[in-house]
């Protein structure tokens, strides 16, 4: 989930990472009085995001969550017939992960001028990512970032985490490169399955994805990434908490017992993102969206 100045490749070859060109069938898309669900999730998200600094209100979050848990697969012009999730291993080598963007654009801008103010940000970022198996998603954050993903097809294992305060951690760091963070998930999800939303500051806004299958997530980012406005991605490696919590060695069925009573805890480092976790960007040919805006 990364935007190209933090090391995606915007790649348009034959094949890229096992995703074909034409993966996503381009067809004639008659017009319908009915809205497709791609496009009710657009007009959602132009209602939804606000703009910079703000985070989508309860109703709106519910709003969203309504229409992406109804959407398929072919609202985005995949199937699972398709020879890429029909693949029961990886190809050889490091399986890479292929992206391709539905939307990315100066959002509510229309809106904002009409009450005098002149914005012109890009406030949300719908696309899809495809994972072969085997490939992953390293630990990384989303910076004041809202994130609404719905897994589309296939399986896969989702690790997150979450900041402690920092007023409570401070005097237990065992390093100034080490952050303690709570542990939110760390479970397999196999599609269909409900959508998850990340927050700020909660949600599980640091995680990682581990495809068991091919997977498909479909993804909405609001605001995306930008590193010339303070949002950059930044990649973690975590260790276990009892690893640094005490100088003394607890047994097995003591670790147990707390993790029954409470939440589990990580330290986290910030690391540099290692070259074989760039991702590749494809063409995205599925159903069009209609921005009436333009």
């Amino acid at each position: 989930m990364v935007a190209s100045e933090n090391g995606i490749v915007e790649r348009r070859p034959e094949a890229v990472g096992g995703v074909m060109r034409g993966a996503i069938r381009k067809k004639k898309f008659k017009r319908m009085t009915k809205r497709s669900s791609l496009q009710m999730l657009f007009m959602a998200c132009r209602e939804v995001f606000k703009g910079f600094g703000t985070v989508p209100h309860p109703p709106d979050v519910t709003k969203l969550c309504r229409i992406l848990d109804n959407m398929r697969p072919e609202d985005v012009g995949l199937s699972k017939d398709i020879p890429f999730f029909k693949a029961k291993r990886a190809a050889k080598g490091i399986p890479r992960v292929t992206y391709a963007t539905i939307y990315k654009g100066a959002e509510f801008s229309s809106i904002l001028c009409a009450s005098g103010c002149f914005i012109d940000l890009r406030t949300n970022w719908l696309c899809i990512f495809f994972l072969p198996p085997s490939a992953v998603i390293p630990l990384h954050n989303h910076p004041g970032m809202t994130v609404f993903s719905k897994l589309l097809l296939g399986s896969m294992h989702i690790k997150s985490y979450d900041w402690v305060d920092s007023a409570s951690s401070d005097s237990s760091l065992p390093s100034s490169k080490l952050r303690l963070a709570r542990l939110k998930a760390d479970s397999v999800f196999t599609a269909p399955c409900n959508t998850s939303v990340l927050y700020p500051t909660s949600g599980g806004n640091i995680h990682a994805f581990t495809a068991i299958t091919p997977c498909a997530v479909l993804d909405v980012l609001g605001p995306p990434y930008s590193k010339e406005d303070g949002r950059d991605c930044s990649y973690y490696k975590d260790s276990p908490y009892t690893s640094f919590s005490t100088g003394e060695a607890r047994t097995r069925k003591e670790e147990e017992e707390e993790e029954e009573e409470g939440e589990k805890y990580g330290w986290l480092e910030e690391v540099e993102m290692a070259e074989e976790s760039e991702m590749d960007g494809i063409e995205y040919l599925g159903p069009p969206i209609i921005d009436t805006s333009c």
